[in-house]
């Protein structure tokens, strides 16, 4: 079962120093769900990571507000931690919901932003903007 963004805010807070917290994202990249061999496609890769990374989403239920599913991988595991954080985030969440959450807020909270190197923060925008774009244009 896939942690939940209130599970790992709560382990967050349990952690002292960013060294804990630090192993404790990779921990959770760990847990992601693999992508099958056909999913590491140029449809699938997210651009503006200086890591690889891959998000297949897939939308489900009413044409309306459907929900938002995605499976994610990367080759750096600190990326595959985020990308499991962005899946609690995101993942099995209606559309208009997707669109009105505040990830900064969220990466505020989890002190994300200022222990992450640009890099890494450059790319976990780019994530959370294909995600975006995603639940944009199924509301088109």
């Amino acid at each position: 079962m896939a942690t939940t963004l209130d599970e790992i805010r709560e382990n967050f807070s349990l952690l002292d120093d960013w060294e804990d917290r630090y192993r404790y994202v990779i921990e959770l990249g760990k847990e992601l769900e693999p992508l099958a061999e056909g999913d590491y496609s140029e449809d699938n890769k997210v651009r503006g990571c200086v890591s690889q990374v891959w998000l297949k989403p897939q939308l489900s239920g009413d044409k309306v507000d459907p929900v938002l599913t995605f499976l994610g991988d990367s080759d750096a595991l600190i990326v595959k931690g985020l990308i499991a954080i962005l899946h609690a985030t995101y993942s099995g969440k209606r559309v208009s919901e997707v669109l009105s959450i505040d990830p900064e807020a969220i990466f505020n909270e989890l002190n994300l932003r200022e222990h992450l190197t640009p890099q890494r923060s450059n790319g976990l925008r780019s994530m959370v903007e294909r995600l975006g774009k995603i639940a944009r244009d199924a509301r088109a």
